[in-house]
């Protein structure tokens, strides 16, 4: 029988590169075949596939970046050729990108003011990157849409005035939504070869690293900002906003750090993402239970190891070949919903961004499957108490990957050993083999944030 106990731990070592790993050639061409190989099977001739800064990890999937400040439109055809219809300031990425396509020049796409010097309007633009009536057409935004009471083939997250176009150059019987061919059940973008998982476990290990950082840097009077500082690094760009939080969230509505400083017995927010997952501590800043506000000293019982005996849950079930709703139904076991209150999926799957779609929901038939990024991401909401949380990210590998990794890349296989090592036999959690640590600190939480010693962990009885 195992025991969740809150105990004397020794600290994960840090083990992040500061190298970034870029994709090759090979992956990017591999990418382009396996979306020409969805289109055939949907029976599109083309896909229209939209990106902005916030809403262009689709788009980048293919070109290799997003268009910063402006909107982009990448239309690729069945047979293999595409075109870019790109803003005043990202035309000249197109000679730049990975995949071969023709420029396009649409300053409808450029910021408010700038010189609109277009020959054409956007309907001619969209026409001189093949679109014809009658071609069976797909619009791939960001969003997958997965109600029970729309026709999730007709809701676009495209701007109204590209979708509109769209429709009437091919006509709107030919039109829908194909962001599912990516992110979708069975998505091009859910799984990851060899390089794409270096790519992203450079990010995955970077953002551990910056949280445990923080949590050591963590103490009375250090500044939000200064933990800010600390959770940012390298320049990389976050997947979502960075959270450096003491006391109570949102004041006047501001969700980024402060000069506000920590004081004994402010409830910890800290929250960094890069390219291929995020790291999440909650928690409080005092040295034991003793500190805590009245009424809520018994947090370690009440919250804490609940959450972490569903994290160990979570992490010694997972495995190649299980189905989504199968992991759904054991956290609803040992972490009851209505008991516990969280909300979203518990886990999901990361890329480019920190939620690519989710696997894991009530009687998900989705298989988890060998080259999945996922998220360990359950977030328990108790009443009277602060939050708990130790988010973080694995590879899922079966034997074949797992060779295929150890052969073409050693030094990050050796890396994801070394954590496993530590899971297993310090933190006491027994990893399935087919799990892949991508960041030094899975699985360790510190709930009481002074006391830097102590984190929980588990103890294996009879």
């Amino acid at each position: 029988m195992a025991v969740i106990e809150y105990r004397k731990t020794l600290r994960p070592e840090l083990d992040a590169t500061a190298v970034p790993v870029m994709l090759s050639d090979e992956t990017m061409a591999q990418r382009k075949d396996k979306v020409l190989a969805r289109m055939k099977e949907r029976g599109l001739d083309v896909l229209v596939i939209y990106g902005d800064l916030e809403h262009g990890n689709n788009f980048e999937y293919l070109t290799g970046f997003l268009p910063r400040f402006e909107e982009a439109l990448l239309v690729l055809h069945q047979n293999g050729e595409s075109y870019m219809v790109m803003g005043n300031e990202n035309l000249n990425k197109v000679e730049k990108a990975r995949i071969p396509s023709k420029a396009i020049h649409a300053p409808y796409f450029s910021l408010p003011n700038q010189p609109m010097d277009n020959i054409k309007p956007l309907e001619g633009l969209l026409e001189d990157a093949g679109l014809t009536g009658g071609l069976k057409t797909g619009i791939v935004g960001w969003k997958n849409f997965t109600s029970a009471f729309e026709d999730n083939s007709q809701l676009f997250d495209v701007p109204y005035y590209v979708v509109e176009r769209i429709r009437k150059i091919c006509g709107n019987d030919n039109v829908s939504n194909a962001t599912d061919l990516f992110i979708g059940y069975k998505g091009v973008r859910n799984t990851n070869n060899v390089n794409e998982i270096e790519h992203y476990e450079f990010g995955a290990a970077l953002a551990g690293d910056c949280v445990y950082r923080a949590m050591e840097q963590l103490d009375l009077g250090v500044k939000e900002t200064e933990l800010g500082a600390t959770l940012n690094a390298l320049g990389q760009k976050n997947s979502v906003v960075t959270i450096a939080s003491a006391g109570p969230r949102f004041l006047k509505a501001n969700i980024y750090p402060t000069d506000n400083e920590v004081k004994l017995g402010d409830p910890i927010s800290l929250t960094v993402g890069y390219k291929g997952g995020l790291s999440s501590r909650s928690g409080y800043a005092v040295h034991d239970e003793n500190e805590l506000p009245e009424g809520m000293r018994d947090y370690l019982d009440a919250v804490v190891k609940p959450y972490y005996g569903a994290t160990v849950a979570w992490l010694e079930n997972i495995h190649c070949g299980m189905s989504g709703g199968e992991l759904y139904a054991l956290m609803e076991k040992v972490l009851p919903k209505d008991k516990y209150n969280w909300g979203l999926c518990p886990g999901h799957l990361c890329a480019d961004e920190e939620w690519l779609s989710s696997p894991i929901y009530k009687n998900s038939k989705e298989e988890l499957c060998s080259g999945m990024i996922l998220q360990l991401d359950i977030i328990p909401s108790v009443k009277g108490y602060g939050g708990t949380n130790a988010e973080s990210s694995i590879v899922l590998a079966d034997e074949k990957l797992r060779a295929e990794i150890r052969e073409k890349a050693p030094l990050m296989y050796a890396r994801m050993e070394r954590r496993r090592k530590y899971i297993v036999e310090e933190l006491g959690i027994e990893l399935n083999p087919d799990v892949l640590p991508t960041t030094a600190t899975l699985g360790y939480l510190r709930p009481f944030l002074l006391n830097k010693d102590f984190a929980m962990g588990v103890r294996k009885g009879l």
